[in-house]
């Protein structure tokens, strides 16, 4: 494992710092060009959009071909569009458009690497070794999001989009060679006589053979699209409260201490049950940690409960990318993943239109109530469908009976 595990995980994390901080600072970079705040939304708009309606094909793409070559292909993408970018900026030619055709590529091939790295995981390493490497890609992933954003802080005032575009680029460069130099045991051996057509239909198929299943992954999967509706609410609370900036970092800190806690405590926490439990625990104890948002009378409370909900958050993740892991088939990963992305970018969307709504009628605090609904809906919906699953699948795996492996 040990091989396949340090120049895989390489490769992560310059993909997730070089694309942390690339995204970072292309709106920004937008921002500094008056009035363009609506164009900025307008672009992240387009970009949640066309990662919609781009999934089912993404995810059948991975599902037909070698997950490692998609990898690569995606840093090989990035890295030619931080080179454009740094080009244009040298030769006098850089435009806002190209700008935002820039953060378009990274977002959308960033969304197609991180469910082919699921499909990945899943092929490349054995069951009693899906724990260990999923605490390894956690710990891998909070460092670079908390690494991005300490060197946003510091870098946005001193780089011009030069220094940005060449760092991407260089970054991209050593993910694509840590990919290439990642042995590969390739699993998917799947004959591909039916078209790409076909097999996109059929992700309609995977989700309908087993819906109370995917219904349970789904309200899971939730939680992302919670995470990114707290980190458009909190900064907009904390500018009405008058709360400053400090305590806003603090926020993202405090989300990915938790998150790189649970990273190191992953294997212990996957065995307190099967793991459709330990989502359902999990879960549960999110939409407690984000009551306590809610309730906080002092920014220091809403950061103890954010790194706790960070922890759990994380837990949830990990423990549904490893049940999918023990249960879903290599040769449908990708599909599967598509559908649960589908659901969560939608979701994503419409809380967007929330916290809008909630700003301009100014009850922006109210924003973490409803968070705390939808999570307990969530989980209701979770605990309704559970003994169904049970009963027609009892796929349901504690990771103690597989043996957690790994060093």
């Amino acid at each position: 494992m040990k091989n396949r595990t340090m120049t895989y995980l390489s490769g992560r994390f310059f993909d997730g710092i070089s694309s942390g901080l690339f995204m970072m600072a292309l709106p920004w970079m937008m921002l500094k060009t008056e009035g363009m705040g609506a164009f900025v939304a307008i672009v992240a708009l387009a970009c949640t959009l066309i990662s919609f309606f781009s999934a089912p094909f993404f995810s059948t793409l991975i599902d037909r071909h070698s997950r490692k070559s998609i990898l690569i292909n995606v840093q090989l993408i990035q890295t030619f569009t931080a080179l454009a970018v740094l080009l244009s900026y040298l030769t006098s030619m850089d435009s806002i458009w190209l700008l935002a055709l820039a953060q378009l590529v990274f977002w959308v091939s960033s969304n197609l690497a991180w469910t082919a790295n699921n499909a990945f995981t899943q092929e490349n390493f054995e069951a009693h070794e899906y724990a260990a490497i999923s605490g390894k890609q956690e710990i891998i992933m909070q460092s670079t999001t908390m690494g991005a954003g300490a060197l946003g802080v510091m870098l946005l005032e001193v780089w011009s989009m030069k220094e940005f575009a060449m760092f991407a680029a260089i970054a991209s460069v050593i993910a694509t060679l840590s990919y290439v130099f990642t042995p590969y045991r390739r699993q998917l051996r799947k004959s591909v006589s039916n078209s790409f057509v076909d097999e996109v239909l059929e992700s309609k198929q995977i989700v309908s053979r087993q819906p109370q299943f995917f219904i349970f992954l789904m309200f899971s999967a939730l939680s992302y699209p919670i995470i990114t509706y707290l980190g458009k609410l909190v900064p907009i609370w904390f500018s009405e409260q008058g709360i400053s900036g400090e305590w806003l970092a603090g926020y993202s800190m405090a989300f990915g201490a938790g998150a790189l806690i649970t990273g190191i405590l992953i294997k212990k926490l996957l065995t307190l049950g099967s793991l459709p439990k330990v989502m359902m625990l999990s879960m549960f104890v999110s939409g407690v940690t984000i009551l306590g948002m809610a309730l906080s009378p002092h920014p220091i409370y809403l950061l103890a409960f954010t790194a706790l909900f960070g922890l759990f958050n994380a837990c949830n993740r990990i423990a549904r990318t490893n049940w999918m892991h023990h249960t879903i088939a290599i040769e449908q990963r990708g599909r599967a993943d598509g559908a649960l992305q589908m659901f969560a970018t939608m979701a994503q969307s419409l809380s967007y239109v929330v916290i809008a709504m909630l700003s301009h009628y100014g009850v922006t605090q109210l924003g973490f109530a409803l968070a705390t609904v939808v999570m307990f809906v969530a989980i209701a919906v979770m605990y309704w469908v559970y003994p169904s699953i049970s009963e027609s699948n009892g796929v349901f795996v504690k990771v103690g009976e597989v043996g957690v492996g790994g060093n």
